[in-house]
């Protein structure tokens, strides 16, 4: 049974990571009637990166809402950005429905209805005039689609490197997050074998790393496949195919897939927002983030479509003030008429 709609809310903003949080911040210190609504966790992508990570970037890149990110070190690790991210939820006592996923947005500029699920199977309803979609791009895998994909030995997030001591392991790309896999799993005693489909490692691997990586692979220490692409995955082996058509079976025991994410397009497409056929880039007002849906924004990563590396949080931080200031705007408007 689905509750009765709740009183209308000004702004509905769905996902809570930093740039949720951000506008969240925004809404809050205007006074607007505001809801964030979560289907994880607070910073739900912070919480899947791995455990010992240490961001590349400085703290007060960080910050939303003003508040200082205080670390003894350079470069802040992922267990403090996951309290900063707390304390800042805690110091503007952000309104959060956590763990509650969004099943659909219907209506019109100014009487939005969006349908929830709980994790108790509870169906809920609210009333918005405006909606935000900050849903980030981190919870959806660029999947592999090959046979075997689902099996428990196969991930697409990379936690950490203790359990597979002594394993045969296989890191699937060839970017930044396969290479800082990759090198960990060596250090932790896995034997290690990276499948990458170019001919060689990314360019965009962060520089300090992409040394490490390539002499490790130089010294066979790290077995590297190159111009080769997974075909199937099996309990016990891993079947490999290299451009040339050889196919080759290598023993396996656990398989890190890491393919890349990519935002929720289809979760767009039932709003209605339309994306570049390119690039799926959706249509906005590049002043505004208004989407071509009337009343409904974009924020964070999601405006950049399939080119995920163009926004990250030192610069998503800042979509908040920019839509809370054009929705701010337009209700006042729309009470003034």
């Amino acid at each position: 049974m689905v509750p009765n709609l709740s009183p209308i809310h000004d702004i509905i903003i769905i996902g809570a990571g930093p740039t949720g949080l951000a506008c969240a911040i925004e809404a809050e210190t205007r006074g607007l009637n505001y809801l964030v609504i979560e289907k994880g966790c607070i910073v739900n992508s912070i919480k899947n990166f791995p455990l010992q990570m240490t961001f590349f970037t400085t703290p007060e890149l960080l910050e939303i809402g003003g508040m200082p990110f205080v670390t003894p070190y350079q470069k802040p690790t992922r267990l403090e950005a996951l309290k900063y991210y707390r304390r800042v939820a805690d110091t503007y006592r952000l309104k959060l429905h956590l763990y509650e996923t969004v099943l659909s947005v219907e209506g019109r500029d100014g009487n939005f209805q969006v349908k929830t699920e709980t994790r108790d199977r509870q169906t809920c309803q609210y009333r918005s005039r405006k909606i935000v979609l900050a849903t980030g791009y981190y919870d959806i895998p660029n999947f592999l689609n090959v046979p075997g994909e689902d099996l428990p030995k196969v991930t697409h997030y990379y936690r950490e490197a203790h359990p597979y001591y002594g394993m045969d392991v296989a890191v699937i790309g060839g970017k930044n997050s396969a290479a800082v896999a990759a090198l960990d799993l060596y250090r932790a005693g896995a034997r290690v074998t990276l499948v990458h489909r170019g001919s060689r490692l990314s360019s965009s691997i962060k520089y300090w790393i992409k040394p490490d990586i390539e002499n490790r692979i130089k010294a066979g220490e790290i077995q590297a496949r190159f111009d080769t692409i997974v075909v199937e995955i099996t309990q016990r082996a891993l079947v490999l195919r290299h451009r040339s058509g050889e196919t080759v079976s290598l023993d396996n025991d656990f398989v890190f897939a890491m393919t890349g994410y990519r935002p929720d397009l289809e979760f767009f497409h039932t709003v209605g927002v339309r994306l570049d056929p390119e690039d799926q880039r959706p249509l906005i007002d590049k002043d505004s983030y208004e989407s071509n849906v009337p009343g409904v924004y974009l924020a964070g990563v999601v405006v950049a479509g399939m080119f995920t590396n163009e926004v990250f949080i030192e610069n998503g931080r800042f979509h908040g003030k920019v839509v809370v200031d054009h929705i701010t705007e337009q209700l006042k408007k729309r009470a003034v008429s």
